[in-house]
């Protein structure tokens, strides 16, 4: 089915051919028409699939068909939890409204930079603002806009607006808006928080589900058990072994990222770190050099399992351990995507095991630890209950039970696991 087909415009239906489309995606074709008739959408997509153009296009449109009034009020407000996110949607949006047949212009609105040049984007006012929710109230609280005439909500990514925090932020945004507008919600997961914020915000939505094609190459998936201290000489051999032309490794921390990036860079491997820590700029020069292949090896944070569209990423490596299923799978999200075939590796430690035990039982997936010579881990995994959760953190929403906490403590006989046991 040609974009044509779908109600859209001409000019951006072939700017989307332009981009690489060469026809709708699956969520592209069930989200557009819905988002052209004026109505709540309601999500659920696996990353790669299209999701920010399956929104962007339609709303373009809608916007270049409104009447032009001067300063331009922000008639659409997408909200997305990173920088990084809110740079890549704004590039999007801009991209494709070139194609249009009046000017639409995009603001884009994130923290950890001056907020003046922002404000001063925004003296014409702007069709559509991309923005993290704290510093679009703060450019509402310098008066730099008012949101009192948003005719279409987008929360992208809602599930990690909520997982970092941004659930009070979010409400005061909403108390910002008009009861009477459009609302698309879209994720790649539907916890609980995120199912009930759809129930409260949208009106007979529209649902999309959409799972990855049948014809997508799956991600490889392995893992191999190493001690802790050997990781970073098993990355090494890897690098070497594999010729990977890029990778991004995970780790649980930023000291983490900027020591191995170390390591690594000392022994004659391109890599750098990518966390939060990072000013604006610099992350956004590490992911620009990443992307034209100047960095082999990116050392990052849970930062970049979100949102990031890297083409053409042979690997990601789980250096720690993701602390949820959740985090696992937006963590590999970030190879294979639009089809290519991609592979994604764990570090499982002996401390570890019982973690990787976790969150493989939760996805109800399960992979043979792999051995490489030399690199054996030198003790056996921990398999106690006690130990679970060890170097990783435990698994979000995991609690040990009253009796649990008991039995650790030695106050009550451990849980008999033979055959017949209690």
């Amino acid at each position: 089915m040609p974009f044509s087909a779908l109600g859209l415009l001409s000019t951006l239906a072939q700017a989307a051919q332009a981009k690489g489309y060469a026809t709708p995606t699956q969520v592209q074709t069930d989200m557009l028409p819905a988002v052209l008739q004026g109505r709540d959408v309601l999500a659920q997509a696996p990353t790669g699939s299209g999701k920010t153009a399956a929104f962007a296009l339609p709303l373009l449109q809608r916007l270049a068909q409104a009447p032009h009034v001067q300063p331009r009020p922000v008639h659409a407000l997408v909200l997305v939890p990173t920088r990084e996110l809110a740079v890549q949607v704004a590039a999007v949006l801009r991209d494709f409204a070139v194609a249009l047949p009046r000017r639409v212009e995009v603001a884009l609105a994130f923290g950890g930079v001056s907020i003046n040049p922002q404000m001063m984007a925004l003296r014409g006012g702007a069709d559509v603002v991309v923005a993290t929710p704290g510093r679009l109230l703060d450019l509402v609280e310098h008066n730099a806009l008012r949101l009192d005439q948003v005719q279409t909500l987008v929360l992208d990514e809602a599930d990690r607006l909520l997982d970092l925090g941004f659930a009070d932020e979010l409400a005061r945004v909403l108390a910002l808006l008009p009861a009477a507008r459009q609302n698309l919600l879209l994720s790649a997961t539907f916890p609980g928080k995120v199912q009930a914020l759809a129930q409260a915000l949208l009106r007979e939505p529209v649902r999309i589900r959409v799972d990855a094609p049948a014809e997508t190459p799956d991600i490889v998936q392995r893992s191999i058990a190493v001690d802790a201290a050997r990781r970073t000489q098993l990355l090494r051999h890897l690098l070497l072994q594999e010729g990977w032309s890029r990778v991004l490794v995970f780790v649980a921390t930023q000291y983490a990222a900027e020591h191995v990036a170390e390591k690594l860079y000392k022994a004659g491997i391109f890599a750098t770190p990518f966390h939060g820590g990072l000013s604006q700029g610099a992350r956004r020069q590490v992911l620009d050099e990443f992307k034209a292949e100047r960095w082999q090896v990116v050392l990052t944070t849970d930062l970049a399992a979100r949102g990031l569209d890297i083409a053409q990423l042979p690997a990601v490596v789980n250096f720690d351990l993701p602390r949820s299923p959740s985090d696992y799978v937006h963590r590999i999200g970030r190879t294979g995507r639009a089809g290519e075939a991609g592979l994604a590796l764990s570090f499982v430690t002996p401390e570890g095991e019982a973690h990787m035990r976790l969150i493989e039982k939760r996805l109800g997936v399960q992979f043979e630890r792999e051995r490489l010579a030399g690199f054996e881990p030198s003790t056996e995994p921990a398999t106690s209950s006690a130990n679970a959760d060890a170097g990783a953190g435990g698994i979000k929403g995991k609690r040990p039970s009253k009796k649990d906490k008991l039995r650790a403590a030695g106050l009550l006989p451990p849980l008999d696991r033979s055959p017949g046991g209690t």
